[in-house]
């Protein structure tokens, strides 16, 4: 079983029937803010549906239909919480713990050190031989 894990946030551009806006709940968020995960059996469109909604009840998004089935059936069996982990281009992501672990952020990239592979380095006409064919 998964320990922990981060997912991405969809349907974030799409209108909450009252209150504010998702992209709104978004910016107000810091990494680390609990954020609660609401299963949606009722959904018209998935009735695996897990809602994500703020502290403050403003509702974000959903997690990902591929990763709901299971965040689901953990959320039923009380051993899934949730924090928000960061911002995205196209959303947010929450960082899910599951069997009563607490979430925790990941490392931050630049914690992270050198990475341990390094691009080719960049070649100008004529400096290199590369490719050329001996004649």
């Amino acid at each position: 079983m998964l320990a922990q894990i981060t997912l991405p946030i969809v349907g974030v551009d799409f209108p909450n029937k009252s209150g504010p806006a998702r992209r709104f709940g978004i910016e107000l968020l810091e990494p680390g803010d609990a954020v609660e995960l609401r299963p949606e059996p009722k959904n018209p469109y998935d009735e695996h549906a897990v809602a994500v909604f703020s502290s403050t009840d403003v509702q974000l998004g959903y997690l990902p239909a591929n990763r709901a089935p299971y965040v689901g059936q953990q959320i039923r069996r009380g051993s899934a919480k949730a924090i928000f982990q960061g911002r995205s281009e196209r959303g947010l992501y929450v960082r899910i713990a599951f069997d009563g672990d607490e979430p925790a952020l990941p490392p931050a990239r630049e914690e992270l050190g050198e990475p341990d592979w390094h691009p080719d380095p960049v070649w100008d006409e004529g400096e290199s031989d590369y490719g050329a064919i001996d004649d």
